[in-house]
């Protein structure tokens, strides 16, 4: 497998520390509020390589963070009246409510809290100290980024042009601009702190993931994974932190997701084009989201609209009804052999094949999303009753082994089931209510599902159509 490494600009044969095993670090969310569609772009992006790398036989340890303190934290606890924790826990929960959504592999995941590694990002500032790259001022404590070896390696900026561009301000207390926070004194006495050598005080952010993550996979780690805005300061100040104190390489393979534009505009709060995993999903699935993710190369631009959706939707629902009609074709399908078959089998091998190829060329999703809807093709034109059981039964093997690895088609078909009578149950509401054009939307939202309706006497009956 290759991968874009950003720390050198160009792709790389994936060989980790222990041949075997992969150590990964994907920065995770802090937990002051319901995650938005480009938070769930890593957790997605990186998720699927989790899984495809198991899929190769690694044996992978994957770590995901939750920053459970910071200042929009604090600043969100005192606008309700709560305790920090009861913040950072309630979004907690929504951030792994959405993560089972996406149908991400969190049973595989470690989900360090940065409150709980408090001991160690002091013996880590501390050790920084020792080394003189590190500066006490009244309280807090500063990173010196001229003890940092090559800082700016892996975002690329000209250190000497930043210095230039920044000024310190009236008051400052750090020797240069550019200087980061390791440690914070506290401010007022209901701010969450805890006791150090420099007094009450709170980590900083970039601290948080460099101890999180040495504690937890070691001073080395072969993948370190994130969006692409945490490239500067966050993962530069890390590395600087990091193999300061170690004197070691922090991560061999540095890789980031591209950002989200929303009907070709850059995301933002202030555009007003901001929209939470939680709001999409009262329109589409957590599924669908998942598949959009997949479909562009990971490190892209995205775009969101609901013209993608709705194909990204339209999509999903021909791959379910692919899947129902091999799961009702091998009820059903004889238990003999069929030569005349042979030529199928050979097409799946290849769209199984070309699925490696490309996931191997830097997680190339959109070309295997393109190869899952291959068999997808095949199950549909080239598979009915007079099929044999054992090429049916391959097929599906085939199609859900690749779905897996890209995390899709994981529904049960009575989810799925209970979701059209429902549907049904909406229209006829709006029958009943006269509203005819929703009723009619209703029904064309199921055509599109492969969903036939017909209206008798003794109410609506429904089959699936090809």
């Amino acid at each position: 497998m290759r991968v874009y490494n950003t720390l050198t600009r160009k792709k790389e044969d994936f060989l980790p520390l222990i041949p075997g095993e992969a150590k990964i670090y994907v920065c995770g969310p802090t937990v002051y509020n319901y995650i938005h569609i480009g938070n769930a772009r890593p957790i997605v992006i990186f998720d699927t390589l989790r899984r495809y790398l198991m899929y190769r036989g690694y044996k992978v340890t994957f770590v995901s963070n939750f920053t459970d303190i910071d200042d929009k934290i604090i600043n969100k606890a005192k606008e309700e009246g709560v305790h920090f924790l009861e913040i950072s826990e309630r979004y907690t929960d929504a951030y792994l409510e959405d993560c089972q959504g996406l149908n991400i592999l969190d049973s595989h995941t470690i989900h360090p809290k940065a409150t709980e590694y408090i001991p160690q990002m002091i013996e880590f500032i501390k050790g920084l100290e020792d080394k003189g790259a590190a500066y006490a001022v009244d309280g807090n404590v500063y990173f010196d980024i001229d003890k940092a070896e090559g800082y700016g390696k892996l975002s690329k900026k000209n250190i000497d042009e930043l210095k230039v561009g920044a000024r310190i301000e009236a008051g400052d207390e750090k020797a240069d601009p550019l200087d980061f926070a390791l440690w914070k004194r506290r401010k007022e006495e209901s701010e969450p702190a805890w006791d150090s050598p420099w007094g009450m005080g709170r980590p900083g952010w970039h601290i948080e993931c460099s101890v999180m993550s040495r504690s937890i996979l070691g001073d080395t780690i072969d993948i370190h994974a994130g969006g692409e805005d945490l490239q500067f300061p966050h993962h530069e100040n890390e590395i600087a932190q990091t193999e300061t104190l170690t004197e070691k390489l922090f991560a061999k393979y540095w890789m980031h997701n591209g950002m989200i534009n929303v009907d070709n505009q850059k995301m933002s709060k202030s555009l007003g084009n901001f929209f939470l995993v939680r709001d999409i999903a009262e329109q589409y699935n957590r599924e669908i989201i998942r598949l959009w993710l997949l479909s562009a190369h990971y490190r892209n631009p995205i775009n969101f609209s609901r013209e993608v959706m709705e194909q990204s939707k339209s999509a999903l629902e021909r791959m379910y009804n692919a899947k129902e009609k091999l799961e009702r074709l091998l009820e059903t399908c004889a238990d003999v052999s069929n030569d005349e078959e042979e030529s199928i089998l050979a097409e799946l091998e290849h769209f199984k094949k070309e699925f490696v190829r490309v996931m191997d060329d830097d997680l190339n999703t959109a070309d295997a999303v393109s190869a899952l809807f291959e068999i997808v093709r095949l199950a549909n034109t080239q598979l009915d009753e007079n099929s044999s059981r054992h090429t049916v039964e391959k097929v599906y093997q085939g199609m859900m082994e690749l779905a897996d690895v890209l995390g899709l088609l994981f529904r049960k078909q009575e989810n799925i089931d209970n979701a059209i009578e429902v549907l049904i149950e909406d229209r006829q509401a709006a029958r009943a209510a006269k509203d005819f054009a929703r009723a009619d939307a209703i029904r064309d939202q199921l055509k599109e599902m492969g969903i036939e309706l017909k209206d008798t006497p003794t109410g609506v009956v429904w089959k699936r159509v090809e």
